[in-house]
């Protein structure tokens, strides 16, 4: 339902803030009969939805704890069922449920204030930042150190299926690597391999947090090391979409990169999924100081959850990253970082 997509965050903010406020609800007591109600409607939709996306193999992740907690379909499928028998047991005895306070005045403040409290979070984390990074880029991380799989981490294994054809009988028969070895039947010169094995993931190995991470110049030239690794200050300006981005952000960080570059050798980057003709145009419109690279949308959205915003980076650790809300004037970036380089 392509026709969705310019909704999908506004769709997102009020199913989160629908689920906060039946919790609440139910918590609270109130409006017994409808929550009970609008619980078990949720989770139908929801174990409907999950159970879709699992068995077609919608996506690899459910996302319903976000990065958080991380879920395969089938995990939140399985999840589901089991929120969906609780809430049956909550929907049959819904006339049992009694409100903590019976006064009508109070139970209506309570639900504006769950609604306002679940909507206005929602809508804070949006236009701001969320409370709680739980993406590789946070402010901490070393990014060069996520970006490789460790000497000695567990690797992906795979179980090899063979196929065997009896020379006298023609018979078949399958058989995994691990039977195959045990039971030494490549000694039976009867019995032979037939067609190409099959491999299959049974257990999947570490992976690398940061694996698609891909930083380059408008020929293709990767400079993703040099970046990443620079071992000084360096601001990381991220707009992965500059026909959607912030323009009057976009002047002011112009404006940071100018200051930075002159009066402390700072390098500043600008990071982008839009097309070169695209920063051209940009370029003409406001002279652009920070020297501009390339990257694929989704790193780049989860660098920092603004189109604008800022990384500062020294030696491959962020040092702090801000929403274009929240941007600190120069003369602050300059007091507390750039004027304490060693």
């Amino acid at each position: 339902m392509p026709f969705l997509n310019n909704y999908a965050v506004g769709v997102a903010v009020i199913l989160c803030s629908l689920e906060v406020v039946l919790g609440v609800l139910l918590l609270l007591g109130l409006y017994g009969r409808k929550v009970a109600a609008g619980l078990l409607l949720l989770i139908l939709f929801f174990t409907f939805l999950t159970f879709y996306s699992a068995f077609f193999n919608v996506v690899t992740s459910c996302g319903c704890f976000g990065d958080a907690i991380p879920l395969t379909p089938w995990q939140s499928f399985s999840k589901d069922i089991v929120l969906f028998i609780f809430i049956a047991i909550i929907y049959f005895f819904r006339k049992d449920i009694h409100p903590l306070f019976s006064n009508e005045i109070s139970q209506s403040l309570a639900l504006a204030a769950a609604i306002v409290f679940s909507i206005g979070m929602g809508i804070y984390t949006y236009q701001f930042s969320p409370f709680i990074d739980f993406l590789p880029y946070k402010e901490g991380n070393n990014l060069p150190a996520l970006m490789h799989v460790p000497n000695g981490a567990p690797l992906d294994e795979y179980e090899i299926t063979y196929t065997l054809q009896n020379k006298k009988t023609t018979e078949t028969k399958s058989l995994t690597d691990k039977e195959y070895l045990a039971k030494e039947i490549w000694k039976d010169e009867d019995w032979e391999i037939v067609g190409d094995p099959k491999s299959r993931l049974i257990k999947e190995g570490y992976k690398a947090p940061i694996k698609d991470l891909s930083i380059t110049d408008a020929q293709g030239v990767d400079h993703t090391k040099e970046i990443i690794e620079n071992p000084y200050y360096n601001l990381l300006f991220v707009a992965y979409d500059l026909s959607k981005s912030n323009i009057r952000a976009l002047e002011k960080l112009n404006q940071y990169a100018k200051a930075a570059a002159e009066e402390f050798n700072i390098r500043v980057v600008l990071l982008t999924a839009s097309s070169a003709q695209n920063v051209a145009a940009l370029n003409d419109e406001l002279t652009l100081y920070p020297e501009t690279f390339f990257a694929d949308a989704v790193p780049l959205k989860s660098m920092v959850r603004a189109n604008p915003g800022i990384l500062l980076l020294k030696n491959g650790t962020v040092i702090k990253k801000w929403h274009y809300h929240t941007i600190p004037s120069f003369e602050t970036l300059a007091t507390e970082y750039f004027e304490q380089v060693d």
